[in-house]
């Protein structure tokens, strides 16, 4: 199980998030997580961690990736390819519209989230039942935390899941037992 701790901003939040399989940083200018690929860049990760950068529409991605050390470039807007050099992930918004079937973009992985205004995370979940089937790996996102994840992984059965405002004291800044508490319960879900 691939498991996500989103919106790192500081060091002491990325060693608490450890145990995680990817860590993921936000390079979307209107996110209250923003951080600055040259900051993202200085933050330590534990050996086997996933440095996974967050983009919407953004096309200087590639440089900015390589700035701050990224493995994964996920995207959130209306790209029509990654940049070369990078693992892809792909995140869509499950709304009525939207099926699994129809995921086109050539992508290592789909992260699926429900819709809000702000591209990114709204902290609300959709229909878990909705992520279910195919062949493609799938990261479910949307209002996870310790409350629901094994829930969650029951419904949907993806390869990863992706946390971030359910594990926060603040936005931009994570409650620590909330986060090793959600990494635990998904990894033994």
């Amino acid at each position: 199980m691939m498991v996500k701790v989103c919106g790192i901003t500081n060091q002491a939040d990325a060693d608490a998030a450890a145990g995680a399989g990817a860590i993921g940083f936000n390079f979307y200018g209107p996110s209250p997580r923003y951080l600055s690929p040259a900051d993202a860049g200085q933050i330590a990760t534990a050996a086997g961690v996933l440095r996974v950068g967050v983009f919407v529409n953004e096309p200087r991605a590639a440089e900015m990736a390589r700035e701050a050390r990224l493995d994964v470039v996920q995207l959130h807007g209306d790209e029509q390819m990654g940049p070369d050099g990078f693992r892809i992930w792909k995140a869509y918004r499950v709304t009525d519209e939207f099926s699994i079937e129809k995921l086109a973009f050539q992508a290592e992985a789909f992260l699926l989230d429900a819709p809000s205004e702000l591209y990114g995370g709204s902290g609300q979940p959709f229909d878990w039942k909705r992520a279910q089937g195919g062949e493609r790996k799938i990261l479910l996102a949307g209002g996870l935390g310790p409350e629901n994840i094994q829930e969650a992984i029951r419904t949907a059965r993806p390869w990863g899941v992706d946390a971030c405002s359910r594990l926060e004291l603040r936005p931009g800044i994570k409650d620590h037992e909330r986060v090793a508490r959600f990494i635990e319960l998904a990894l033994t879900a």
